[in-house]
């Protein structure tokens, strides 16, 4: 935590409010922003000044990640729905533990890795097996708001597996150096990493059963 905030001369709770709508998760910040640090304290300093013109397109967080997978459509949607799972199939998470639990929604806090940094939040999840869609709503932590969509489309070729990512920004003047981190640099990189891990489990376990 100390070594983020030698970057900064704003408080990094309050950046954090900023950047999202909550308090950050301290495992997430515990590395040097280097650059960023200094990008940041320049946008929060102009934005004080109301110098910062925006527009709402650059206020919100969009990603998408997708990925053909070469298994039952449904043994994939269960699959991605049984979080109790993901730490033993996906090497980057750390952990995964229910606060609440029923058989269409839980409560639960994520744990992953990105590059060696320590990432932790709350998420609601509702598994929508009428549509085949898994929502996910970020409760706590750097990404609290987030709102994710897991779709599952089957095509000729396979079942293309969607995840989208959408997060507004409390100040849209920090959107800007708010979005390579949150966005880029953790939410894209975990989500391709889950979507790759998910299909070589998937079709690994389609092999075994097709043999």
């Amino acid at each position: 935590m100390a070594a983020a905030e030698t970057f900064l001369s704003v408080p990094l709770d309050e950046f954090a409010a900023a950047i999202s709508v909550g308090p950050v998760q301290s495992d997430l910040f515990d590395f040097r922003l280097g650059h960023f640090g200094r990008v940041c304290e320049t946008f929060a300093k102009v934005s004080q000044r109301r110098e910062v013109t925006t527009v709402e397109y650059f206020s919100r967080m969009h990603k998408t990640n997708s990925i053909i997978m070469h298994a039952p459509k449904m043994s994939i949607f269960e699959t991605a729905a049984n979080l109790e799972l993901w730490p033993k199939i996906l090497p980057h998470y750390r952990y995964i533990r229910y606060l609440e639990r029923s058989p269409n929604r839980n409560v639960v806090v994520m744990a992953a890795v990105r590059s060696g940094i320590p990432i932790k939040w709350t998420s609601e999840q509702i598994i929508d097996r009428d549509r085949v869609e898994i929502h996910f709503h970020h409760l706590k932590a750097f990404s609290k708001g987030m709102r994710v969509v897991w779709t599952f489309d089957q095509r000729p070729d396979g079942v293309l597996v969607t995840i989208v990512h959408d997060l507004h920004f409390r100040i849209p003047a920090l959107a800007p150096v708010a979005e390579p981190i949150i966005g880029d640099f953790f939410t894209h990189n975990v989500a391709n990493k889950t979507l790759r891990c998910m299909r070589d489990y998937v079709e690994a376990k389609a092999n075994r059963i097709a043999a």
